[in-house]
């Protein structure tokens, strides 16, 4: 409520008007707090992916390793292979069958997109049968 002085009375008067100027600060201080509140809210979903139960399957007599060192040059087994002679060299370590699972290995500082295209590589060859190999963790207790 507020009140006007006037100097010509001794009476005060009541105004009847609303002084808008507290509810405008209100809503400002308010907005800023949205402002502030909203990028907050907008996390990434949270997922628990479940654990993989499956047993390893057993390693072949003699697995063909394909690796991607960290230069990025490739290797079958220990044999350093260039990326346009990858084909050809597919070919003679797996004596030519195209349904031998290849054992794809890498450095942890690979970027994605040359896996990618690595594995692009063999599938253009005729190489379907891929596996990713990693470390094995034991299970936490």
């Amino acid at each position: 409520m507020s009140v006007r002085l006037d100097h010509g009375e001794d009476t005060l008067d009541e105004m009847h008007e609303i002084n808008v100027t507290p509810f405008i600060d209100v809503m400002l201080v308010l907005l800023i707090i949205f402002m502030v509140a909203a990028p907050l809210a907008t996390v990434d979903i949270a997922v628990n992916l479940p654990a993989a139960t499956a047993e390893p399957q057993p390693r072949p007599d003699k697995p063909v390793f394909l690796t991607v060192k960290a230069d990025l040059t490739l290797a079958i087994g220990e044999q350093p292979v260039p990326r346009e002679l990858l084909s050809d060299a597919l070919a003679g370590a797996t004596k030519g069958d195209k349904d031998t699972r290849i054992f794809l290995r890498a450095d942890k500082t690979v970027p994605y997109g040359e896996m990618m295209e690595v594995m692009n590589l063999m599938r253009k060859a005729g190489y379907l049968k891929v596996a990713l190999v990693g470390l094995e963790k034991p299970p936490s207790p």
